[in-house]
């Protein structure tokens, strides 16, 4: 029987304990590379696994050089007068080489083929470097695979940056049978089985990719929270990963000193850094999920920095592997990893320039939140979502300080405000409830501002069908607009009023209070003109326009359809993709009220796709349940029921209540029961059971094609969700197009998948041809940007 690569390993190389979990793409894009140059350099951050792969392709490529692959270790090594000593050691030339010096090296590698790994070149960079440069000109024959944080900067080196393990994201599905297919997840499960043999990561799939999640997919640290399986359930290990430099303190005994926690490994990486890249670490720390020049330039320019010290900082703390840059679209991004950036707070916390270095984020973000405020009800909404959404985090982070400690609430309310159409159209309703309780819970405000967050939180519990605590919110909103001497809080007290009425199934008073307030603000509201408010609820006259047609429509109203087109109107003039996609639903409850069914699907669907080629999350649940109400009306009965499980799904993520929403309630059931009655309780549930099934795009795409009627005895698999964006990539197009956003090129995609380079070089060509592009870094921001 053959023996497996790891028992052949000649001394050179250390014996490993297993095969490597996962990083398949990785090993054959090290393989290929090193087939086709002299020095190769594997970067990344401390804990990555850089030293791992570097042996693992050693060990499986060291037959192709006659004088075999070594591995020099440098981890230990502080004084780079000794590297020559350190090589001749690992070469076992001590008693050949008593006194060995790079030239001695030199002669004695001239005429050898050979594999050279050097390990952990970061502190002896220089010192690597200039060794790394005289072998590539002095032996032919002797190949470089160098591991470091950083490039060792030689001529014909070619760096390949180790990435993370891939792990589920948060929205992602995740089942058992998702373990093999994460690299994360399956080094977890393969750590458990040796550590907690009665641990079955496989049976709970969420929380290990949560855990995964918490630690960046780094494989030093899942190695070091599997070792508490021992002793701790995985719900235990992620409650304690709050503070995980600390928490992670136990590891293998035989490993490397800074090694054994991630705090020392992280530790080793701050240490080498010079004193202006630690204080850059550290500022960069107040970052959340990453960042770009500018707001570096603002936040980290103060003593000892200067604004113009920051881009080289940054430079040469990306070079380190400490930061990464990645692409948004078109335009660069930076971030730091978890890990990372949770040390780096813990130094800026023990420091005096925390206070002002977090104040400077807040109001760097509440300029950002204020400059793109109108941005999300206009013509130029995608822009605004394109340029706010990845600032998001740091949003988050900037509420938070501002409601922490130091309490500022009216830079906290203006944040929150100015996101409105961020929670509207894409956040949901649930995380702006989460801000509303706890700026309500903040006593230090003035009543304005006050009306103003009671106001919003009237808005998004009515969002959520949450009635009683609207019911409340509302109250405190009337006592304090009868307080007021401007008509404007009576007006927004009338439209909130109004949409209760609608909720609740009181039609014909929902049409009066909502006239009240379509009519101030078509005909008053010139009063406040050139007032700045914070009241964040109403702009214009869409929402009282919208929701006036929809009280209408559902009392029976004969100027119903008057006011569905005075809506489309203010939002066609507006331009905002998601009030326009709302008044073209509007027009076709109309539709469907009045049993023009195939009109009512026509405009349904187009609402739909709309709100789709924008990535709003919140509307599109309504969309899909009124489609299977039309599906059901048209006897459409499986793929109904499909869409009526899809749609519960979609308002469970959102936590929306349907009992909330009287009228879609009374659809509903109504839709529920005829279902029921036509296809038997058992058809009914197994094909609403699979709707629930589907992801939020596998919905939407299949709200979208129209399926036909499939037989009665038996529900249908999904079809599949059409993509995002036309045309459709195959899905090898698909991962061609994902390695190539990740900087691959053809060779390596060859050597990555499996396939020739001929084959990497033809789909890439089809994917430009396909999309009408001209570049691969249009195919990379293509990519990004889904």
């Amino acid at each position: 029987m053959d023996r497996s690569v790891a028992e052949q390993l000649t001394p050179h190389l250390p014996a490993e304990v297993g095969e490597i979990i996962g990083r398949k793409r990785e090993i054959g894009a090290i393989r290929s590379l090193l087939s086709t140059t002299r020095l190769l350099t594997l970067t990344g951050t401390a804990g990555v696994g850089k030293t791992r792969l570097a042996t693992h392709v050693a060990a499986h490529v060291q037959r192709a050089f006659p004088d075999g692959a070594w591995l020099v270790e440098l981890a230990s090594l502080q004084d780079e007068q000794l590297l020559a000593v350190a090589v001749a050691e690992a070469l076992g030339l001590q008693e050949e080489m008593p006194r060995p010096s790079t030239e001695s090296m030199i002669d004695h590698l001239r005429d050898k083929r050979m594999l050279l790994v050097l390990d952990n070149c970061e502190h002896l960079v220089q010192a690597c470097a200039s060794l790394a440069d005289t072998l590539l000109g002095a032996a032919p024959g002797v190949r470089l695979l160098a591991t470091s944080r950083e490039a060792l900067g030689v001529p014909g080196e070619t760096p390949f940056i180790v990435p993370p393990m891939p792990f589920p994201g948060p929205d992602d599905q995740v089942t058992g049978s998702d373990v093999l297919r994460y690299d994360a997840l399956a080094l977890l499960a393969e750590r458990a089985k040796d550590i907690a043999p009665e641990v079955d990561i496989a049976s709970r799939p969420v929380a290990a990719a949560r855990l995964c999640r918490l630690l960046d997919g780094i494989p030093l640290a899942i190695e070091l929270a599997a070792v508490w399986l021992r002793v701790l359930s995985l719900d235990q290990i992620i409650d304690r990963l709050g503070h995980r430099t600390h928490f992670l303190r136990r590891g293998y005994r035989t490993a490397l000193p800074r090694h054994q926690t991630l705090g020392a490994a992280v530790e080793w990486s701050f240490e080498l850094c010079s004193v202006q890249e630690q204080i850059m670490w550290e500022r960069l720390s107040v970052f959340a999920g990453g960042f770009d020049l500018a707001a570096a330039e603002e936040v980290c320019s103060a003593a000892p920095l200067t604004r113009e010290d920051v881009l080289p900082l940054l430079a040469t703390l990306t070079e380190k592997s400490i930061v990464t840059r990645e692409t948004y679209g078109t335009r660069p991004r930076y971030r730091i990893l978890e890990t990372l950036r949770e040390y780096g707070q813990d130094r800026l916390a023990k420091s005096e320039a925390a206070p002002a270095t977090r104040r400077r984020h807040a109001e760097y973000y509440l300029g950002l939140a204020e400059r793109n405020r109108a941005g999300w009800f206009g013509s130029n909404q995608v822009e605004c979502f394109t340029t706010v959404v990845p600032e998001m985090p740091n949003l988050r982070a900037a509420l938070d300080h501002c409601l922490g400690a130091g309490l500022r609430t009216e830079e906290a309310i203006r944040i929150f405000t100015a996101l409105e159409g961020y929670w509207f159209f894409f956040g949901g309703p649930a995380e702006a409830r989460h801000w509303i309780d706890r700026l309500l819970d903040c006593r230090q405000m003035t009543g304005q501002e006050r009306f103003s967050v009671l106001t919003m939180g009237t808005f998004f519990a009515l969002m959520q069908g949450r009635i009683d605590t609207a019911r409340v919110l509302l109250e405190e909103c009337r006592l304090l607009a009868d307080d007021c001497d401007h008509q404007r809080p009576k007006a927004i007290t009338s439209f909130l009023s109004g949409r209760l009425r609608l909720m609740t199934g009181d039609y014909e008073d929902a049409v009066g209070l909502l006239e009240q307030a379509l009519d101030w603000y078509e005909h008053d509201s010139g009063e406040i003109t050139g007032e700045i408010t914070g009241d964040g609820v109403l702009r214009d006259a869409f929402l009282p326009a919208f929701y006036l047609s929809l009280s209408a429509i559902f009392a029976g109203d004969p100027r119903a359809g008057s006011w569905v087109a005075r809506c489309r109107e203010i939002a066609e003039a507006g331009g905002s993709r998601g009030e326009i996609a709302l008044a073209m639903w509007a027009a076709g409850v109309a539709r469907w009220s009045a049993g023009d069914l195939t009109q009512a699907a026509s405009l349904f669907r187009s609402s739909l796709r709309l709100e789709r080629s924008a990535g709003y999350r919140y509307s599109p649940a309504w969309f899909v349940e009124t489609l299977a109400w039309v599906a059901a009306a048209q006897r459409h009965d499986v793929p109904a029921a499909l869409l009526i499980g899809a749609a519960d799904a979609m308002r469970r993520v959102l936590e929306v209540s349907l009992e909330g929403f009287r009228p879609y309630d009374d659809a509903h059931r109504a839709t529920e029961s005829s279902l029921r009655a036509r296809l038997g309780a058992k058809d009914y549930r197994k094909a609403v059971d699979e709707g629930a099934s589907f992801d939020f795009n596998t919905a939407i795409g299949y709200a979208l094609q129209q399926p036909p009627e499939p037989r009665a005895e038996s529900a249908p698999s999904v079809a599949p969700a059409p993509a995002l964006s036309q045309p459709v990539l195959t899905p090898r197009e698909a991962e061609v197009a994902r390695l190539v956003a990740e900087g691959m090129r053809n060779r390596d995609i060859a050597a990555g998948l499996g396939i020739s380079q001929r084959t990497a070089e033809g789909h890439v060509k089809h994917i430009l041809d396909k999309l009408g592009f001209t570049s691969r870094a249009q195919i990379a921001a293509w990519y990004v940007n889904r």
